[in-house]
């Protein structure tokens, strides 16, 4: 009988390992595959081990964007196609890619999820994106390159303002710590829903000023990029207390109260750095809502800031400058007495399918009726972080010199 089991336990075994060969095949194929993959001739090859799934789609800003109406207004999204399923995995291969810095995303029978096979993330508000980049650092500013590194702080400041301690990111050139040189100032702004990571992650702020200072492309200069959002204290889960998950409509947004404590900001500043103190070394900019900061924070103090720059801004309206809100009223005067300074380096910059494209032709024209003068930038494109790292890039050259 002993014989009669071993038999029967080779025959089970024989019969076992097609499967276990299989599996172990799968986990073979999961645990080698690369995701997502940058082939020699630029295009990227992404792929998704999901077996049971019924639809696969990316959604990325490296595809074509996609249309929709609203209101009969043509606006524009990231591309969303569909994947191919091979074996268990799906799979989508691009066009070749230009050199840039790119953020997808899969959606799984409907449900959004990121690559398991990707360690690279970054948060835009409240949505996580997996990201890579193309391109060596020669012909991609948003490659960390082997040059001489600024560094970055997270900073508390009093702020009486909010009645608390609030928080923002500070970058100083390399060469500070160790060096006594005062240095002109930059106050980058974030837009709606972001807050004081925003410009150092999805933005590149760091590894653009590193590369730019290095090439002698920008002055070395200190950048502050504070939290607009005047209700907050921090970044979410950087705030005392438990983590709170982000919000894109907060309170306290743009009704005047973070430019009116925008000050404690640059008193702060200066007050524990190495700045130079005057008009013709400093500059405001920020993006979408930021932007709006920066175009009221400048008008309202003239004497504070040579460079000025709106990224695909949100602009004053005739509402806001009705009200009776100190920051927004006599608007048009207060543009007058900054405009005076024929010194002002004001830049505008928007993509042409922006849905704030309008609002800025507006503005744009009532500067030209008044005879104020201005730089302006126009690109393809909408309301994306791919614009505004370029906005930055050019906008960052323009200063100090």
């Amino acid at each position: 009988m002993k014989w009669f089991k071993h038999l029967l336990v080779f025959v089970l075994l024989a019969s076992l390992l097609p499967q276990l060969a299989m599996a172990q095949q799968a986990i073979f194929d999961r645990n080698t595959t690369v995701s997502p993959r940058i082939n020699e001739d630029g295009t990227v090859t992404f792929s998704l081990y999901a077996p049971e799934a019924k639809r696969v789609q990316i959604t990325s800003d490296c595809l074509p964007a996609d249309s929709f109406c609203v209101k009969g207004k043509l606006n524009y999204r990231d591309g969303v196609r569909d994947m191919v399923r091979t074996g268990d995995f799906w799979v989508f291969k691009t066009q070749p890619l230009k050199p840039e810095f790119y953020y997808y995303w899969y959606t799984v029978d409907g449900v959004k999820t990121n690559d398991p096979l990707n360690a690279f993330k970054v948060r835009d508000v409240a949505n996580i994106m997996d990201y890579f980049l193309i391109g060596e650092a020669s012909s991609n500013p948003y490659v960390t390159s082997d040059v001489p590194h600024g560094t970055v702080a997270r900073v508390w400041y009093p702020s009486k303002q909010a009645g608390f301690n609030r928080r923002m990111t500070v970058y100083t050139p390399a060469g500070y710590e160790e060096g006594k040189q005062k240095y002109p100032v930059l106050y980058l702004l974030h837009g709606m829903g972001g807050d004081e990571e925003a410009w150092i992650a999805t933005g590149r702020a760091a590894e653009i000023f590193d590369n730019l200072i290095a090439s002698g492309k920008a002055v070395p200069m200190i950048v502050v990029m504070p939290n607009g959002n005047i209700s907050q204290q921090a970044a979410p889960g950087e705030a005392p207390g438990l983590p709170k998950q982000p919000s894109f409509n907060l309170p306290k947004t743009m009704e005047g109260s973070f430019e009116e404590a925008f000050p404690e900001i640059k008193e702060f500043i200066e007050g524990h750095y190495r700045t130079i103190n005057d008009k013709s070394h400093r500059a405001i900019a920020g993006l979408s809502m930021g932007g709006f900061h920066s175009q009221v924070i400048s008008a309202n103090h003239p004497d504070w800031f040579k460079y000025v720059g709106l990224f695909s801004a949100a602009i004053v309206d005739g509402q806001r400058q009705k009200s009776n809100l100190k920051m927004y009223g006599h608007f048009d005067d207060k543009l007058k007495k900054q405009f005076a300074d024929k010194n002002l380096y004001y830049w505008m910059a928007i993509g042409r399918t922006d849905f704030l494209y309008d609002m800025n032709k507006i503005y744009r024209e009532g500067l030209d009726k008044m005879g104020y003068k201005y730089t302006y930038m126009e690109t393809d494109g909408g309301h994306i972080w791919r614009n505004w790292r370029v906005y930055l890039t050019e906008f960052a050259q323009k200063l100090f010199k």
